[in-house]
């Protein structure tokens, strides 16, 4: 009796369904937090890792795609050019972006690359990107912008400072790209370096998976949105790399506590371990993840809507896609191809089979070594010995009116 029940008690904290108990009575369902807070192992991850597969392949063939189709909107930094600025308050009323797109045109002959406006309120400016242009052609676009517009300069009234221009030569665009290219390398070569030292092969390869992953998925992200690619950019990518190297050095190290001899016990398979071990890191995860997030949201409102500033604009939105994909993947890709990795050796497919033969109640193989529990073996030699000696037939009873048996030799004379 006390068996059954400690069983139906490990079902439900392995899984949380209803199990009965001893006496039948159904054990209370865990609700989903209660789950969730405690990790139990009730969500299937491992377990469910081909859905897992085909989503994170869908999501990393879209990225590519558009990478290869759409290509990125690389900042004036990287590709160089003029970037002129002017409040949106003018003494004409509220600039709209048709009517600089009409004065650029009008001005230099050609339409303006892009034409956006930052920010909101009084903060909020219009930006005008193009092609390097001269210094003639730059002084120009901002008389014509002034005589059309009027801008209001931080008084509120109508001045020529109000408009302002920055130029970023080719040359400089380019030195700007290697620097980011060189110092994305370096990162990875020195995380891939780390990992493959701090683990065994298939989690060096599987973190490995992971952090290429987040960087594609991002990179398609930017793509796929069209947001600009930017100094600030290619420095939030680091740092949420980073982030997701530590969310999956987290997890990893859970599955590496769970698993840690698992070949001696037949309680759960190596994929139930690492399973048991993402369910006890969800709340870690999750909770670095929102206390990662908070922030960068608060970042990124305040550079959109009250200052306008491109370059937190930029830095926040690369983090808060990165912190999501980076999330994903420590949880739903990595330790998955963990366990498909490590379920290709020998050691981990014989074991897997010696508990689904314990499960099935069917002997184990003597090829195979069994761990036999440490109460049952003071036990087993005891009934070694009682086995081996032969038991001695009972005596058979003389039949009745039979004539008893006298013992052969020599008659005693009388």
């Amino acid at each position: 009796m006390a068996s059954k029940a400690t069983e139906a008690v490990e079902l439900t904290e392995s899984d949380g369904r209803i199990a009965d108990d001893a006496n039948g009575a159904q054990l209370p369902h865990h609700s989903f937090l209660s789950r969730l807070y405690t990790g139990t192992g009730a969500f299937e991850v491992v377990g469910r890792r081909r859905m897992w597969y085909a989503i994170s392949g869908t999501i990393v063939a879209i990225a590519i795609a558009s990478i290869v189709l759409r290509g990125f909107t690389f900042g004036i930094d990287f590709q160089g050019g003029t970037k002129v600025s002017m409040p949106v308050a003018a003494a004409t009323g509220t600039v709209q972006v048709s009517q600089v797109e009409d004065v650029f045109r009008q001005t230099i002959g050609k339409d303006p690359e892009s034409v956006v406006i930052v920010g909101n309120g009084a903060s909020a400016t219009v930006q005008i990107r193009s092609e390097t242009l001269s210094n003639d052609q730059t002084n120009k676009l901002k008389k014509a912008l002034f005589d059309h517009f009027k801008p209001k300069g931080a008084d509120g009234k109508p001045s020529k400072q109000a408009i302002s221009d920055s130029a970023v030569s080719s040359t400089w665009g380019g030195q700007i790209t290697k620097k980011a290219v060189i110092a994305l390398v370096v990162f990875l070569v020195l995380v891939a370096l780390y990992i493959t030292v701090r683990y065994e092969r298939y989690m060096a390869i599987s973190a490995l998976a992971a952090m290429f992953f987040d960087v594609t998925v991002t990179a398609g992200v930017y793509s796929l949105v069209g947001f600009e690619v930017t100094p600030a950019t290619v420095i939030g990518l680091l740092t949420i790399l980073g982030f997701s190297i530590y969310d999956t050095v987290i997890v990893f190290d859970k599955v590496e506590e769970n698993t840690h001899g698992f070949q001696h016990t037949t309680r759960r398979t190596f994929a139930e371990q690492a399973n048991l071990a993402v369910n006890q890191t969800f709340m870690r995860s999750i909770n670095t993840s929102l206390i990662s997030v908070l922030p960068v949201i608060a970042l990124l409102v305040v550079a959109v809507w009250l200052l306008g500033v491109g370059t937190l604009k930029d830095l926040a939105l690369v983090q808060l896609v990165g912190i999501i994909v980076g999330t994903y993947s420590s949880i739903f890709f990595a330790t998955p191809l963990l366990v498909s990795l490590r379920e290709r050796t020998e050691l981990v497919r014989a074991h897997t089979r010696r508990v689904l033969r314990r499960r099935d109640g069917a002997p184990e193989k003597p090829s195979e070594p069994v761990s036999v529990p440490e109460e049952s073996r003071d036990d087993e030699p005891k009934r070694q010995t009682t086995s081996a000696a032969p038991k001695k037939p009972a005596p058979s009873k003389p039949a009745p009116g039979a004539r008893p048996v006298r013992p052969t030799g020599k008659r005693n004379k009388r």
